[in-house]
Order: structure tokens, then sequence, then C-alpha cells
């Protein structure tokens, strides 16, 4: 079976995911933006065998400790899209600029695309391209637990910002209405700072949508 825990992170509260199979103890951490004790307290706590890092897009607050603990830990790094190399190579300064610890560079093991597939355990979840917040985000979809990691797409209430480099609010719309909301009003969904919500709730009632 596959679980999921939320572990909000850094002054930003930005909301890390741990994933794991159960019958493999296999978990990976999605956007692990800092606080690596706090990252690796939850996964020993429960037994766990880090085995990747996933990466909606590279924002500091959402990529911030991938390079410490890829480099750590031996871990591949997964995603984001290869439309976020340019903040990929800018996290030393967005690093400093937020005031944040340095982040260390690191080099994706694996670019993701739209319409590909990650495995963990014996789970599968899908790979949409949801461009807008930042060219290349990404967002992770478990169609068995009818859920999605969505990063900085779409917030409880809100959407993401578009105003940074490589921002664009038409192409975050049409990722949303055309990407996120037909996988159906019952889907839950992590977004990248506060609270759960459905699909269906954020059709019905965001004002942005």
């Amino acid at each position: 079976m596959l679980h999921r825990l939320t572990l909000p992170v850094t002054a930003f509260q930005q909301n890390c995911s741990l994933i794991w199979c159960s019958d493999t103890n296999e978990a990976a951490l999605i956007d692990p933006g800092g606080d690596i004790p706090v990252l690796m307290q939850a996964v020993e706590s429960r037994g766990l065998k880090l085995v990747a890092l996933w990466l909606t897009h590279a924002h500091i607050d959402h990529a911030g400790a991938t390079g410490t603990l890829a480099r750590e830990h031996n871990l591949p790094i997964v995603g984001p899209h290869p439309g976020d190399q340019f903040w990929i190579d800018g996290l030393p300064q967005q690093s400093s600029m937020f005031g944040f610890p340095k982040a260390e560079p690191f080099a994706p093991t694996r670019w993701l695309h739209e319409g590909d597939t990650v495995q963990l355990g014996g789970h599968t979840l899908q790979v949409l391209h949801c461009p807008g917040h930042t060219p290349g985000h990404v967002v992770f979809y478990s169609p068995e637990l009818k859920h999605a990691f969505v990063g900085d797409v779409l917030f409880a209430g809100s959407i993401g910002r578009t105003d940074f480099p490589g921002g664009n609010h038409a192409e975050l719309i049409a990722a949303i209405k055309g990407k996120l909301l037909p996988l159906g009003d019952d889907v839950t969904f992590t977004p990248g700072h506060g609270p759960e919500s459905t699909l269906g709730e954020e059709r019905r009632h965001n004002p942005y949508l």
C-alpha cells in the first residue's frame, strides 16, 4: 500500500511530502526544501529506506536541500522538467536572497516530461507537465490514492504566482483546467503551501478559476 505524510519545512512552510510503499518500505521525498533533520527523522522513525528525491520544480523552498540529501545519502534526483534548468542553476543565488542555508548545486538524475511515470515499490505515479508557475513544473498523480502532489500550481482557494522569471499566467490556467481538473472532483491534492483540498472544491469555488 502507498502512504503519504506532509512535512512543512523552512520559514516558507513548504509542504514536503514523504511517500512510501508499506510492502517494500521504500520511500521518496517530494520537494525537500530544507530542514534535513526533520525529514530524515520522519524517514528513520518509520523504518523506511529513502530511495529517491522527486521535484515538482526548482524554487529554493522546494529544492533547497536536494543537493545535500542526494550527496549524503547517494540518492537519485527525479524531476523536474528541463524547463527549470535555469532555476536549478540559480539555487545558490536564491538561497542567499531568501536567507536559506547555501543550496548545493545538483543535476537531476532524470528529467521528467508529460506522460512519464515514476515508480516507488510496486506503485506507479503519473507525471503531468504543468508550466506557468515555472516553465518546468511537474505534478505527481497517484491514481491508486486519487491524490496529486501539485507543488505551487494550485492551492486551496488560490493558484501559483506567475510573476517570477519564466512564469506565465495563461499557461498556468491552461494546465489547471486542461490537466488537473479532468482528473476528477474527488481527487485530493497536496499543494506546495497551506491546507489540502479537492479538485472539485477548487473547480467550484476557487476565485481564480
